[in-house]
């Protein structure tokens, strides 16, 4: 799950005035005079070295840890979910979720370099189920993989699904923004659909539909137009399982009220290869942007129904 973060761009822009006749040396307009001027732009170029995450050999989920430790900490996500081992909570039952997202216009749609994002500025509310007082969401977006067989960050048993959705929250009962309540132990809740290719997705077509103004990373879009989020959520959301995790990108914080339904959402495959489409910095197709399953560490798997079965 993204946060509000994304992979970082390393900026390699120096330009060099007066040592040992070095002149006008400019890749990306960061300008630096004398050695003072060296030592800033080094500095700058290490922190931004830093911040790059990605999702190849080189700065994938592996390598999250050697500049996030909390990569390796006993909350993390995603999780393999294993049924059988998932405790039924008849509380959960008794608190069914209340979802009310409202509609929004031109709702902004980004190619984050990493995924494609849909920020909401509309006050839309989520509370029941696992949590405690009201939250916020904030923005949805999607991993997928390279194949239909592959894609999601949380497992059924091991079975991955081609991508898995995610819709983010922050608790604002007890923070004023999502920024302050990003790194909070209770700040955030996510609720995950896995995702299969089937029948196309009405709702999400006023998405994927706008995608080809977002195929480069950075690129941001407007999508003219009513859209509510309600459509992402299926009429029952009285099954699911919940266990306390993390975002699954850097700054990977252990925040998350994860709630993952055993209902799977559909999009076709024409919807799948349009989010193929949309490109990295590296002006790469998006794919394989997941974090696989990482160790529960003793944490309990709670699930809203008795007799979990596995997904089909």
């Amino acid at each position: 799950m993204n946060g509000t973060v994304m992979n970082g761009t390393v900026t390699n822009g120096i330009k060099l005035n007066g040592i040992n006749g070095v002149n006008g040396v400019h890749h990306h307009g960061t300008e630096c005079n004398g050695v003072q001027g060296i030592i800033k732009a080094v500095k700058k170029i290490n922190v931004n070295k830093k911040n790059k995450w990605g999702y190849s050999e080189e700065d994938g989920p592996d390598t999250w840890c050697q500049n996030y430790p909390i990569a390796n900490g006993v909350r993390q996500s995603p999780i393999d979910i294993v049924p059988r081992n998932g405790a039924f909570d008849s509380s959960l039952k008794a608190k069914p979720f209340r979802i009310s997202y409202k509609t929004e216009t031109d709702v902004d749609i980004a190619n984050t370099g990493a995924s494609v994002k849909v920020q909401i500025k509309r006050n839309s509310g989520l509370s029941g189920g696992p949590l405690v007082g009201q939250y916020r969401l904030e923005q949805f977006h999607l991993h997928w993989g390279s194949t239909n067989d592959r894609g999601s960050e949380h497992t059924i048993n091991g079975k991955m699904y081609a991508a898995e959705l995610h819709l983010v929250h922050w608790n604002s009962s007890r923070y004023d923004s999502f920024a302050e309540a990003a790194d909070k132990p209770d700040g955030l809740a996510v609720l995950g659909y896995f995702v299969k290719i089937g029948q196309e997705h009405k709702g999400f077509k006023h998405i994927t539909d706008q995608l080809r103004h977002v195929t480069k990373s950075g690129d941001n879009i407007k999508a003219p137009g009513e859209f509510n989020p309600s459509c992402l959520v299926k009429d029952d959301t009285s099954r699911y399982w919940t266990y306390l995790g993390s975002l699954t990108t850097p700054p990977l914080y252990e925040s998350v009220t994860w709630t993952v339904f055993d209902d799977v959402m559909e999009i076709s495959q024409e919807q799948m290869d349009a989010l193929r489409s949309i490109k990295n910095s590296s002006d790469c197709c998006i794919v394989n942007n997941y974090r696989p399953p990482v160790p529960c560490c003793g944490r309990r798997v709670r699930a809203s129904f008795p007799g979990a079965a596995v997904l089909s």
